[in-house]
């Protein structure tokens, strides 16, 4: 019954969705699959071509590339266009901007400084930026930023910049401001996932380094790993990545022309194919000194200290099942990169397509491909009823809400007829309930979420219309109620009122 119910809640709500997101994607062409003389690429990519053409067309992802590491052999796909509604296919050299997966590359150029003698994990972060010198969070260690034990929450490093961006000098001036920020708690106590973070890092890298941040990161790894598809975001648009696509009412909406912000490349802002990011984990797991040491790639995968039982430097740890893994979101892309050190084995997923709330999420897809690629199954996490009737029932909110005001007008009589205390309250109370209604979608719930209501929209800007949509036709409807029962009083009492 239970079950039923949110089905019925979820239909109604679905029939607004879809009249405003549109129709859904057109079916998309087949998927390219690559691998070295030998392998038997089918028997590998078969199972993951299976997941693809079953929960592609859910997510209403435009494209899809993965690639698959075994014993340092590399299997890669791409699926689907890198803009909907153009024929340019996803291939496995397609650049995908990598968001949070990033952290890792930042993590490895810091402990290749480490290994330089430039930089010490235990030294206060005041050591090497000037501009922490005398702030709340000098005494804050690398290591402490590294593993998100550095005291700074995550709706701290979910801020939106300030003021206008641009130039090489963007990351610097932007730590500058956070320097001056209070850490949230005490720095070592407690694990919290902050972008804040590893923008600190980045800043690090390039007062000790002397160069930019991209161009350490490219100098240093992508080109020493052979990365030839893959660059740091510079602020600008790059022909031939894949174009991000924010959900929008059960649809995805091509986000054309969207920059990648330069300052927040050392926390989100690489970009690779899925090629080159397989490259990149078999080096992790090869067990020999390259790019960093043996011992340093092991410690970036184990957990770093008694507050960070399951992180280590720049990626989850998953010890029980001997995972070590970290996703990736940024605008309208999804992605998520997966090892298993001890079977030498890793995939990685990229997706060109931001998930909605329980409509068109593309958790499945990412999940079900990185199962199957490492040789599990996967039943998948349900029809997620409850994501989608909390979504259809918010969509309808704004709907019952002018529905009540158009009530209210043919009712304004009985309206104006109220009296005495208890009338007064059913006139007031609405408003108050509306109200505190309106604080909750604009504030506590981003509050809850670890954003701003401004990194919301960014992100998924039919939620965020949605929370604005309750909040204004709730107050708006409590208001009218108050106008139609107050401006017809004095009419009424000399008998000319409607």
């Amino acid at each position: 019954m239970r079950g039923s119910g949110l089905r019925w809640i979820t239909a109604a709500g679905l029939a607004v969705v879809m009249v405003v997101g549109g129709p859904a994607l057109a079916a998309q062409p087949g998927c390219l699959e690559r691998g070295p003389p030998g392998a038997d690429v089918a028997a590998i990519a078969g199972p993951v071509r299976a997941v693809i053409a079953q929960e592609m067309p859910a997510s209403g992802a435009p494209g899809v590339a993965y690639a698959i590491v075994r014993d340092g052999a590399v299997v890669t796909g791409g699926c689907g266009v890198a803009r909907q509604g153009t024929d340019r296919r996803v291939t496995p050299d397609t650049p995908f901007l990598l968001g949070s997966i990033s952290k890792s590359f930042t993590a490895m150029a810091v402990l290749q400084l480490v290994e330089a003698g430039k930089v010490d994990l235990d030294a206060g972060v005041s050591t090497y930026l000037p501009a922490f010198r005398g702030q709340p969070g000098q005494a804050i260690t690398l290591r402490q930023l590294l593993s998100h034990t550095s005291g700074f929450s995550t709706l701290q490093g979910n801020q939106p910049r300030k003021g206008a961006g641009g130039g090489e000098d963007e990351l610097k001036r932007r730590v500058a401001e956070m320097a001056q920020w209070t850490p949230a708690r005490a720095p070592g106590a407690r694990w919290a996932y902050s972008n804040a973070n590893y923008l600190i890092l980045g800043a690090v890298i390039e007062a000790v380094s002397g160069q930019s941040y991209q161009a350490y990161v490219e100098d240093h790894i992508l080109r020493p790993l052979g990365m030839d598809h893959s660059f740091v975001a510079d602020g600008r648009v790059h022909d031939g990545m894949a174009v991000g696509h924010l959900p929008w009412f059960g649809g995805k909406r091509p986000l054309d022309g969207g920059k990648p912000v330069r300052s927040a490349a050392p926390a989100g802002g690489v970009v690779a194919s899925a090629g080159d990011v397989a490259r990149y984990l078999a080096a992790m797991m090869n067990g020999r000194d390259d790019v960093i040491s043996a011992g340093h790639k092991a410690l970036m995968m184990r957990p770093a200290g008694r507050a960070s039982p399951f992180y280590g430097l720049g990626w989850f740890i998953d010890a029980r099942r001997g995972r070590v893994s970290h996703s990736g979101t940024s605008p309208g892309v999804e992605t998520l990169a997966t090892m298993v050190p001890a079977d030498r084995a890793a995939v990685v997923v990229l997706v060109n397509a931001g998930g909605g709330v329980g409509f068109g999420e593309t958790t499945r897809l990412r999940e079900g491909v990185t199962a199957r690629a490492l040789g599990g199954a996967y039943a998948g996490d349900g029809g997620r009823w409850g994501q989608k009737a909390l979504f259809a029932g918010l969509v309808l909110l704004p709907v019952v809400f002018l529905l009540c005001m158009v009530w209210a007008w043919f009712h304004r009589r009985a309206l104006r007829a109220k009296s005495g205390p208890f009338g007064l309250f059913s006139l007031w109370f609405p408003l108050l309930t509306t109200t505190a209604i309106a604080v909750a979608v604009l504030f506590v719930i981003p509050d809850l979420l670890g954003v701003s209501s401004a990194t919301l929209r960014m992100f998924q800007p039919d939620l965020a219309l949605t929370l604005t949509a309750i909040a204004v036709t709730g107050v708006a409807w409590a208001v009218f109620r108050l106008l139609l029962a107050y401006s017809g009083r004095k009419g009424r009492q000399g008998g000319t009122a409607p």
